[in-house]
């Protein structure tokens, strides 16, 4: 059944005149006559239930023409109240967020009306039948799935990457209706019509430059595990001196996380004159947009200068069906993206790029999704990565999966006592202010993608770290609606990828083999609560036996993303991760070069 089309019929909670009592007394007739009426209560109210479904306001979806072939995906209806922007825009998951509802639709011909109404599961109100009266901006949106015939003979049908690092409001191919305003009344019997005349237009690639090159290679891992032909990306920032120094041989410097449309924080001119100066509300600054510029001129200068060390940088691509990356991990679904990325892209980037081609030579770094990525790439290939600095990263230690024990705790999204019960956060700032609780984030997921296609974080976390369900889809850590954890999936998660849990169940294996690799970095008010897991890492290192050799570090009321550096705010730091780490890498090459590496070639 569709979210939102389930009838929870809890007896335990019945009226007083529906429950059965222990007496025999009045057994017989006068039961039998009782039953039959509560029967006939409940077939009238769950006819009125299925009247009042019917009657209200809904949308009527179609296509303009019929498509050249049968549609599966997302069909999605916004409502908002601000008409600066179009209305797919304009959610989010907190309660700033506009209303959307969503629904699946498989083998559409387009010209049969899809109906979203007031029995379909929305967010932040959860009908449509608690969308309050008013003038409304209106649009829908159909996020395109493919068909994926998976190698382990699971037939699945999920939203492909197409360039855009799998965004649903940008996704090229994806119809939408042009945005128009409407009156609503939730109580009325009016029947709302959308078409999605609107196409959003395929992305260019970028162009390669003389710093910048890019590589997309076909993998031979995943396309097999796929099923269809499925690629890895890199942009690759060359050292200055590249071409004039044809003897050199390059160590790798891999920075991972999200998607990107071309290399991050490199700029060859100074900040545009002309550019508007924005507002950053998460850094409450004015003209965030010409500081981002500033310092990716400031990082070229550096880069081309004199002192800067030679490296090949790399921020790896590697959008999937599920998210924007992969997790740089092998995972039962969504594939083995850290064999494909270490033994396939890793090589060829060496190959044509003069570099080293050897596990000394290469580090890992990154921030939130890349930080989990960096320790988690240093962990399970520890012979293959020299160093990792991973700063902020997703949960490590699942005791602390954000605010949640997965091992101990029954429900996600509350705290239950006896007679009260507590919503768990999901975001907060520096004050600790929140903006948006577990439960409300995964509702949004929700309602963007059911059997978690959302394509959003709670969804990819489950999808790499999940066993994969009956369905071919990944089994659920918990129950999407309720919070209700399931333990079994969670024992699944610790013995497979909870970082910390495997550090110390392997360490003798693992310890003399990540000695001075492993540095952590977190600010002390993460937004995300992600700075828990981390105090547990540092626990355990702290009396790691072998010794870690490596650091732990918090930044003094820090938020998200904070990557070391307690000499510059928050909003400086996280711009400045390639030139904070490709020194340190340097120097960690120094000081743990063996006989025969090459510290000479690349150091001009």
């Amino acid at each position: 059944m569709k979210p939102g089309h389930e009838t929870d019929v809890r007896l335990g909670g019945a009226p007083y005149w529906m429950r059965q009592t222990n007496s025999s007394q009045g057994a017989g007739w006068s039961n039998h006559c009782s039953y039959v009426l509560v029967l006939a209560i409940l077939v009238s109210m769950f006819g009125q239930q299925r009247v009042a479904a019917q009657s209200g306001t809904s949308f009527s979806i179609t296509c303009p023409a019929k498509p050249d072939k049968l549609l599966d995906g997302r069909l999605l209806v916004i409502l908002s109240t601000d008409p600066a922007a179009e209305p797919r825009f304009q959610v989010t998951d907190n309660y700033r967020s506009q209303q959307i509802f969503g629904i699946d639709v498989e083998d559409w011909d387009g010209i049969t009306p899809q109906v979203i109404d007031s029995t379909v599961f929305g967010f932040p109100r959860q009908s449509l039948s608690q969308v309050p009266a008013g003038k409304y901006h209106v649009q829908a949106l159909f996020h395109e799935y493919e068909t994926f015939h998976r190698a382990d003979g699971h037939v699945l049908k999920l939203p492909m990457d197409r360039g855009e690092g799998q965004v649903w409001n940008r996704a090229p191919g994806n119809r939408y209706s042009t945005p128009g305003e409407i009156d609503f009344n939730p109580r009325a019997n009016a029947a709302h019509t959308l078409v999605l005349d609107q196409v959003i237009p395929p992305i260019e690639p970028p162009a390669d430059t003389k710093y910048i090159k890019h590589i997309r290679l076909q993998s031979k891992l995943l396309t097999e595990f796929w099923g269809r032909p499925m690629f890895l990306g890199a942009h690759v920032l060359l050292p200055e001196g590249f071409d004039e120094h044809p003897e050199a041989r390059y160590p790798l410097a891999i920075m991972h996380g999200h998607f990107s449309h071309d290399f991050n924080g490199f700029r060859t001119e100074p900040p545009d004159p002309d550019l508007e100066p924005d507002y950053s509300e998460r850094f409450r600054l004015h003209g965030y947009n010409r500081i981002v510029q500033q310092e990716a001129y400031d990082f070229y200068r550096i880069w081309t200068g004199p002192d800067f060390p030679r490296m090949l940088v790399v921020e790896i691509q590697h959008a999937n069906p599920w998210y924007d990356d992969s997790y740089a991990v092998n995972s039962a679904n969504v594939g083995p993206y850290g064999d494909a990325i270490t033994y396939e892209l890793i090589p060829e980037i060496e190959r044509q790029f003069r570099g080293i081609g050897q596990g000394w030579a290469r580090c890992l770094y990154g921030g939130s999704t890349g930080g989990w990525e960096a320790l988690a790439a240093q962990v399970f290939y520890p012979d293959e990565y020299n160093a990792c600095y991973a700063a902020c990263p997703d949960p490590i230690d699942f005791r602390h999966y954000t605010v949640v024990n997965i091992y101990e705790d029954e429900n996600a999204y509350f705290q239950r006592g006896a007679f009260g019960h507590v919503a768990r956060p999901g975001r907060r700032n520096w004050l600790g202010h929140i903006d948006a609780t577990l439960e409300q984030m995964n509702h949004f997921e929700l309602v963007l993608g059911t059997r978690g296609r959302s394509g959003q974080q709670w969804d990819i976390w489950q999808a790499v770290y999940s066993p994969v369900g009956a369905d071919g889809y990944p089994q659920p850590i918990w129950d999407k609606r309720t919070g209700e954890i399931d333990r079994e999936v969670a024992l699944h998660w610790r013995e497979h990828f909870d970082l910390v849990h495997i550090l110390r169940r392997d360490w003798q294996t693992l310890g003399p083999k990540l000695a001075g690799k492993i540095h952590l970095y977190c600010g002390d008010m993460d937004n995300y609560y992600l700075n828990n897991a981390v105090y547990t890492a540092e626990d355990f290192l702290r009396e790691a036996d072998p010794p870690y050799e490596g650091e732990v570090a918090y930044g003094d009321r820090a938020e998200h993303c904070w990557n070391g550096d307690p000499t510059q705010p928050n909003a400086i730091s996280r711009l400045r991760y390639h030139r904070m780490y490709v020194p340190k890498f340097a120097d960690r090459i120094l000081n743990s070069a063996t006989a025969n590496a090459d510290i000479t070639s690349w150091r001009y």
